[in-house]
């Protein structure tokens, strides 16, 4: 008979429990993702008369559609629509959940592996109170960083919103035609464990660098935003509601 130490015993006793609270194809980071309206409506011809940052998405790091059989109903979120239309409006179509419907497919049953997120409604609500929670429009503005025909420097945003959160986001911007120095902010990424707590965003994300979860138009084929890392070294541009100018002006 083969004797088992007790240490031994509660040394798999502990790697057993591992398992069950991390499953090896748990995500470690939800990315809280938000779109400057008129930046990206300069790309994708649409009309939006929004002065702040709306929502685009809580997208967990780890995995893509992952329940295609957990169907969207607009329903369960009944409550919650009335924010949903303001803070998280479809830029494309405003009167559609087909945004919505989109977010929950593509990474809402991903995020719902969580127990803390294991419902549509627990989804989206938890996608609502992170961003009024942080309010990145009033983070920029405390730091005087509000849109307008002056340039900022990327590491003045950056500060900004570390001096808030306490951590590096990620910030993407439309990066200028060829002969311009000047780059357009258009989405900021914040970050958050498992837990909800802030974290930072991909430290090592490089210039050019498209983001995993960059927004894809949602056509039959999925194509880039054209959102990428911010260069830290060119003047960014963040553009007032209703004015966006063309390249040929930023130079």
């Amino acid at each position: 008979m083969v004797l088992h130490s007790p240490v031994l015993i509660i040394l798999a006793a502990a790697l057993s429990s591992a398992v069950v609270i991390s499953p090896p194809h748990m995500w470690t980071k939800l990315i809280l993702t938000h779109h400057w309206p008129t930046t990206f409506c300069s790309m994708e011809h649409c009309h939006p008369n929004i002065s702040f940052w709306t929502l685009h998405g809580l997208w967990p790091d780890k995995g893509i559609d992952c329940n295609s059989s957990w169907h969207f109903n607009s329903s369960e979120i009944e409550d919650l629509l009335p924010d949903m239309q303001k803070s998280w409006p479809d830029l494309l179509k405003p009167t559609s959940t087909g945004f919505w419907k989109y977010e929950w497919h593509k990474h809402g049953t991903c995020a719902a592996k969580a127990p803390s997120l294991d419902s549509q409604h627990k989804y989206f609500a938890k996608a609502l109170e992170l961003y009024h929670k942080l309010d990145l429009t009033s983070i920029l503005k405390k730091f005087d960083i509000v849109p307008s025909d002056k340039y900022y420097t990327f590491s003045q945003i950056e500060a900004a919103i570390e001096n808030v959160c306490g951590t590096k986001p990620k910030i993407q911007c439309v990066h200028p035609a060829m002969n311009t120095d000047v780059q357009i902010l258009g989405q900021i990424e914040i970050c958050f464990d498992t837990d909800f707590t802030l974290m930072d965003c991909e430290k090592e994300a490089t210039v050019g660098a498209t983001s995993e979860g960059s927004f894809f138009h949602r056509t039959g084929v999925d194509k880039p935003s054209g959102f990428s890392v911010c260069d830290h070294d060119m003047p960014v541009y963040y553009p007032p509601v209703h004015k966006i100018r063309t390249q040929t002006e930023l130079q």
